[in-house]
């Protein structure tokens, strides 16, 4: 056995006490009533893994892949079990165990975290959706309606965009931008909308171009070394003592549990904008005829459970005048990395309630301040027959921004996915 699994992870795990607080919290609980798919199961599962008990098998690995490290579990457990870093543990466990099963997870690491393949595969995607077959595809339902169409399905649409200046125009206190891997391809305005903000606040900002992606993919499937590799390049990337920002909160939650002053030094930007002195100097106009003045918030786990900042972006949108938030849902939404890809079936029942709670509030615009959130939920949309659309906050806010008269005037929201 390694030593991340026998030593202090089995220790966490004996912490739990099995009270069965955790249950009502769990996502995955909720819809299958197995005690297997609660956190103190899969505790009792890594508790068997660890000590070699029962040699691996299919059930225990699908138990333990079904979790989706949400860690709502965490944030209600008396005895203060890190539950997110036993369930790491393990599955670097049964990744050692099973090299197999790691395949698709590093296909999918080695995109994120190499230029060349990630964008010759957003090229690819980019091309396929210019060129007319993704609609053809769709409209005449080639696919079928089997696991390939819902996975055409999760596509959004692709931009080619370049990052934002490395280093800002603007002088003041500076800040870092972490650019994370999907946010240019799918979200292009997220970026240049985070600059925006920042600057009005009087903010220096730099992106870094040797930043990487953050490894909270890696670090969920069990490949724990690269995940240390990606963190390794970031540190060197945000060389200082300035905030580093996250647009994105799973990449935000990666970085905050990095070791060290680094992860000190990680903040989310939506906390960020809301705190700052300057914030309240900024005024913004409500949104015009026909855009809507109601909107469904999205709060992703990663934003409440590790984050710890789960009003952030309600205190943002609500400096928006006459616009009404209502939460979209308390539980998670089923994406969790690369889980809305590979457990279809769980992911889908989590996304069913928010699909129907869209459907009954009528509301035709949807913020998320998580990337792979965003994707899910609009793919969702998309085949629901909905019409809502999917915004990160800080587009619509900085689209909503009052400037001076000399500036262009504000874009609508965009429209991810």
């Amino acid at each position: 056995m390694q030593p991340e699994l026998t030593a202090s992870p089995l220790r966490d795990a004996d912490l739990c006490v099995k009270c069965g607080m955790c249950l009502p919290h769990c996502p995955t609980y909720g819809v299958t009533r197995d005690e297997s798919e609660s956190p103190r199961g899969r505790i009792a599962l890594m508790q068997v893994l660890a000590s070699g008990a029962i040699p691996v098998n299919a059930a225990m690995e699908a138990h333990l892949d079904g979790c989706l490290t949400c860690r709502a579990c965490e944030v209600v457990c008396p005895a203060l079990v890190p539950y997110g870093r036993l369930i790491d543990a393990a599955r670097e466990e049964l990744a050692r165990q099973r090299p197999a099963r790691t395949r698709l997870p590093r296909l999918m690491a080695a995109v994120l975290t190499r230029p060349a393949l990630r964008w010759t595969f957003a090229l690819g995607v980019w091309l396929y959706q210019r060129a007319g077959l993704q609609w053809l595809v769709r409209k005449l339902r080639l696919l079928g309606r089997g696991r390939l169409a819902r996975l055409e399905s999760l596509l959004p649409r692709i931009h080619l965009p370049a990052l934002p200046a490395a280093s800002s125009r603007a002088e003041g206190e500076k800040v870092f931008l972490f650019a994370n891997c999907t946010s240019p391809l799918v979200e292009p305005r997220v970026l240049d909308a985070a600059v925006q903000l920042l600057e009005a606040l009087g903010c220096a900002v730099e992106v870094p171009a040797a930043q990487t992606c953050c490894g909270a993919q890696h670090q969920h499937a069990g490949l724990a070394d690269d995940a240390r590799a990606c963190a390794a390049r970031n540190v060197q990337a945000f060389v200082g003592e300035a905030p580093i920002l996250g647009v994105a909160s799973g990449c935000t939650a990666q970085l905050l549990e990095h070791q060290g002053p680094f992860a000190r030094r990680a903040r989310d930007i939506h906390d960020f904008i809301a705190r700052h002195p300057h914030f309240p100097a900024l005024s913004f106009a409500p949104l015009p005829a026909p855009h809507p003045t109601r909107v469904l918030l999205h709060t992703p786990c990663t934003q409440r459970n590790v984050v710890k900042a789960p009003d952030a972006v309600r205190r943002l949108l609500e400096r928006i005048p006459g616009l009404q938030i209502e939460a979209l849902d308390g539980a998670c939404c089923g994406a969790a990395g690369s889980y809305f890809v590979t457990q279809p079936e769980m992911a889908d029942a989590l996304l069913e309630p928010k699909l129907a709670r869209a459907r009954d509030s009528g509301a035709t615009l949807v913020v998320s301040s998580n990337v792979g959130c965003a994707m899910h939920l609009a793919a969702g949309l998309r085949r629901a027959g909905l019409s809502a659309r999917v915004c990160h906050p800080l587009e619509l806010l900085d689209a909503q921004r009052a400037r001076p008269p000399a500036a262009a005037a504000a874009a609508p929201p965009a429209r991810p996915g």
